[in-house]
């Protein structure tokens, strides 16, 4: 069972939700449209990204390429803004869950992994800032993991310390740009039933470790996004910093 989304209460925002071709990504860009958002989706490839839109609808955009090249996410921004006349909304979602075993980490597998889970959303964010400074209202939503509050179950070293960085941050973002009416949280999903998280297991392994959670089974793309929405939404004004656990109590803190 779902909950009924909250229809209209992100009427006349616009959101930018990067690494939208499927799974947690897709499911807050769609969430988040449902809702009466405009909605930039970016995909890394354009054909994928231009899929997203035109499931999505008129108010969606096609935005793409690589998070950790240069000037990239700052064109998402203005393509954005160009399309929709503001950004009020930042989902940093894309990242790159590699699983490598740490002796087998190579320098430049290492430094990607950063580019594209730690650095690239403090970018993005960066580049949002001076439109959400100028209205006075912002959300930032950056996506990290359970490993990011203790380690991961299936990604590597790399994944696991950028997604601590990116907590930090979080934090570091959420305390210099509160004063501008911009709030920056995370979301830190467990072992949520994704097409990722079934390439990167078994269906039995998977099985196996949900019998150990308080609450038995994966957790949903849509339930991620839903919180994605709130920490998004109007009604998260007073919370800054923050970082929201959705995990079936796989970890309790």
């Amino acid at each position: 069972m779902t909950s009924e989304p909250a229809q209209g209460d992100f009427r006349g925002r616009v959101a930018i939700v990067t690494g939208a071709a499927r799974g947690l990504g897709r499911a807050a860009a769609e969430r988040l449209y449902e809702r009466g958002a405009s909605v930039a989706v970016h995909v890394r490839d354009l054909e994928r990204a231009a899929v997203v839109a035109r499931a999505l609808g008129d108010r969606a955009l096609a935005v793409e390429g690589d998070l950790a090249a240069d000037g990239v996410p700052e064109a998402i921004v203005r393509h954005t803004v160009e399309r929709f006349g503001r950004v009020d909304v930042l989902v940093n979602n894309a990242a790159l869950p590699l699983t490598t075993r740490f002796e087998q980490i190579g320098a430049e597998e290492w430094r990607r992994a950063l580019e594209v889970n730690m650095t690239a959303p403090f970018l993005l964010t960066r580049a949002v800032v001076p439109h959400m400074r100028a209205q006075g209202y912002g959300r930032v939503v950056n996506v990290s993991s359970t490993a990011g509050r203790m380690v991961s179950t299936l990604g590597g070293a790399h994944y696991t310390a950028s997604k601590t960085g990116l907590l930090g941050l979080t934090r570091a973002a959420a305390k210099e740009l509160g004063q501008f009416g911009i709030t920056v949280n995370a979301v830190c999903p467990g072992m949520i039933d994704t097409e990722l998280t079934r390439e990167s297991a078994s269906s039995e392994r998977l099985a196996a470790m949900a019998q150990g959670f308080p609450v038995p089974r994966l957790g949903t793309a849509l339930e991620v996004a839903d919180l994605i929405c709130f920490a998004a939404s109007e009604a998260a004004g007073y919370i800054t910093g923050a970082s929201f656990d959705i995990n079936g109590g796989d970890l309790m803190m």
